[in-house]
C-alpha cells in the first residue's frame, strides 16, 4: 500500500500530531516527562565531540607547522595536508553511523551512547600527548590521522544515538526544542573550543602555543568525557525503544530509508556547509587570505559562534509553532543571497573590528536558524525502528561531503585561484540547493 508520509513540521503542521498520536499510545511508562539528566546526557557528548572538532579547526594553521610541514614544505602545503586529514575523519563518520546506529536500534540507546563518549575522549585526548613531526617523523602524521579516524567512527554514531534520545523524551510538540539542545551544544563546543584557543593563544603568546601549548585544549576533552560518562551511565532507555521492544515491530524497507537518507543529505548540507564556513575556516582563512594574526583571527570568531549559539533555541522553538521546513528555508535562503557581500565586508580594510564582529554574528545566527529545527526534522523523518541509523548517516554522509571537506576544498581553491571570495561562493551554493530540497515534502511507500 502506497501512502504520503508528511512529518510534523515538515509539512508545516506545528510538529505536534504525530507527538500526541505517538505518545498517546505508549502509555503510563511513556508519560514520565524526560529528567534534566536526560537531556543533559543527550547533549553533553555532542558538546565534547564539536569541542575537539573545533579546537581541531581552530588551531589548523599550527598542527600543520607541528605534523604536517618537514623541512623545505611550505605552509600551504601543510595546510592542505592538516584539513585531508580533517576530512578523513568526516569520511569515517557514516560508516560510525551505520555501525554505532545499527546497534543503537537493536540494543538500546543508553549501551551505546556510553561506548561512542568513551572513544571520542579516549582519542581527542591522547591528540594532546603525540609526538611531533620534528619528534617522531613521519610517524606523526599518520597517528594524528588515526586518532582522528576514531573521532570520526565515534561522531558518527554520537549524533544520531543523541537527536533519538533527546526527541524520543521531548514532551508532545516539543521536539523541535528539544533536538535544538543538541545543536546548541554543537554551538556550545564550537563556542568553547574557539574560547579555549583563544585564551591559550592570549595567555602563552604565538611561540608557546605553536611550541607546546596546543596541547592543552586537547587535554581538556578528558575531564569533559569523564562527566560525559557519568551522565550516561545513570541514564534510562527511551520509552519509545521500550515500547518498540515491547510490541517487536520489524524492520523497514532499505529503499525507503536510502529515500529520506538522500533526501535528509539535501535539506541539512547547508547547515553543514555554511556552518563549517562561517564558524570552524573562518580563522584560518583570516591568516592566510587575509593575513590577519592567529589571536585576532581567533577572536573574531567568537561573535560567529554566540549569533549562531543565540539562534538555535529560538529556532527550535519557532520550528514547534510554524514547521521545520519554513525555519530552516529561511536561514538557506538568507545565507545563499548573504555570503558573498559578508565576506566583501570582511576583507575591506574600512571595516572596524565591531562592524566585523556585528557581520559574524550576524553570519552565525543565520546558520543557527538551520541547525535549531535541523535534528528534530531528520529525526521526524525516520521510524523509531531505524531512527538512530537512518538520521546518522544523513547528517554524517552531509557533514562528510560539506563539513570535513570544507576546509580542503576551500583552501586549495584559494590556492591555486587566489579568489578570497571562495569560501562565500561555497556557503552559498550549498544553501542554495539545500533550500530546493527544503521545498520538496517528503513521500516514501510504507506496507
Amino acid at each position: 500500500m502506497k501512502l504520503i508520509f508528511e512529518p510534523p513540521g515538515d509539512s508545516g503542521d506545528h510538529g505536534e500530531r504525530r507527538d500526541r498520536d505517538e505518545r498517546g499510545s505508549r502509555g503510563d511508562t511513556a508519560a514520565r516527562p524526560p529528567t534534566v539528566r536526560a537531556v543533559a546526557a543527550g547533549s553533553v557528548g555532542n558538546l565534547v565531540e564539536w569541542y575537539e572538532f573545533g579546537v581541531y579547526g581552530y588551531l589548523a594553521t599550527v598542527l600543520a607547522e607541528r605534523f604536517f610541514t618537514p623541512a623545505g614544505g611550505t605552509a600551504a602545503e601543510g595546510l592542505v595536508r592538516t584539513y585531508a586529514s580533517f576530512a578523513l575523519a568526516f569520511f569515517f563518520r557514516p560508516l560510525g553511523a551505520a555501525l554505532f546506529g545499527r546497534l543503537g536500534d537493536r540494543i538500546g540507546r543508553r549501551p551505546v551512547l556510553i561506548a561512542v563518549i568513551a572513544l571520542m575522549a579516549a582519542a581527542t585526548t591522547l591528540i594532546g600527548v603525540l609526538p611531533t613531526y620534528a619528534t617522531a617523523g613521519a610517524l606523526a602524521p599518520w597517528l594524528l590521522t588515526f586518532l582522528r579516524v576514531l573521532q570520526g567512527l565515534s561522531a558518527g554514531g554520537e549524533f544520531g544515538g543523541a537527536v533519538a534520545l533527546m526527541t524520543e523524551f521531548a514532551p508532545p510538540g516539543r521536539r523541535g526544542l528539544y533536538g535544538a539542545w543538541q545543536s546548541f551544544t554543537v554551538a556550545l563546543g564550537l563556542l568553547g573550543g574557539a574560547g579555549v584557543a583563544a585564551a591559550t593563544a592570549t595567555v602563552l603568546g604565538e611561540d608557546q602555543l605553536v611550541g607546546w601549548g596546543w596541547r592543552l585544549p586537547f587535554l581538556l576533552a578528558l575531564p569533559l568525557g569523564l562527566v560525559a560518562l557519568w551522565l550516561r551511565v545513570g541514564l534510562e532507555e527511551t520509552p519509545e525503544f521500550r515500547e518498540r521492544e515491547r510490541t517487536a515491530v520489524g524492520p523497514s524497507g532499505a529503499g525507503v530509508v536510502a529515500s529520506a537518507v538522500l533526501l535528509g543529505i539535501g535539506r541539512v548540507m547547508g547547515w553543514s556547509a555554511a556552518g563549517y564556513t562561517f564558524l570552524v575556516v573562518l580563522p584560518s582563512y583570516l591568516q592566510a587570505s587575509l593575513h590577519t594574526g592567529v589571536r585576532e583571527a581567533l577572536l573574531a570568531t567568537v561573535p560567529a559562534n554566540v549569533g549562531f549559539a543565540a539562534a538555535i533555541l529560538p529556532a527550535g522553538l519557532l520550528s514547534d509553532r510554524f514547521g521545520r521546513r519554513p525555519v530552516m528555508l529561511t536561514g538557506a535562503v538568507l545565507v545563499a543571497g548573504l555570503a558573498v557581500p559578508l565576506f566583501n565586508l570582511l576583507q575591506s580594510e574600512g571595516t572596524s573590528a565591531v562592524t566585523r564582529g556585528v557581520a559574524t554574528c550576524a553570519a552565525g545566527a543565520l546558520v543557527g536558524l538551520m541547525a535549531g529545527p535541523g535534528p528534530a526534522l531528520l529525526a521526524e523523518m525516520f521510524p523509531a525502528r531505524v531512527r538512530w541509523t537512518g538520521l546518522g548517516l544523513a547528517y554524517s554522509l552531509s557533514n562528510a561531503v560539506f563539513s570535513g571537506s570544507a576546509g580542503l576544498i576551500i583552501t586549495e581553491a584559494l590556492r591555486r585561484t587566489g579568489n578570497v571570495d571562495v569560501p562565500a561562493y561555497y556557503a552559498a551554493a550549498a544553501c542554495a540547493v539545500s533550500a530546493l530540497a527544503l521545498m520538496k515534502r517528503q513521500t516514501r511507500k510504507a506496507s
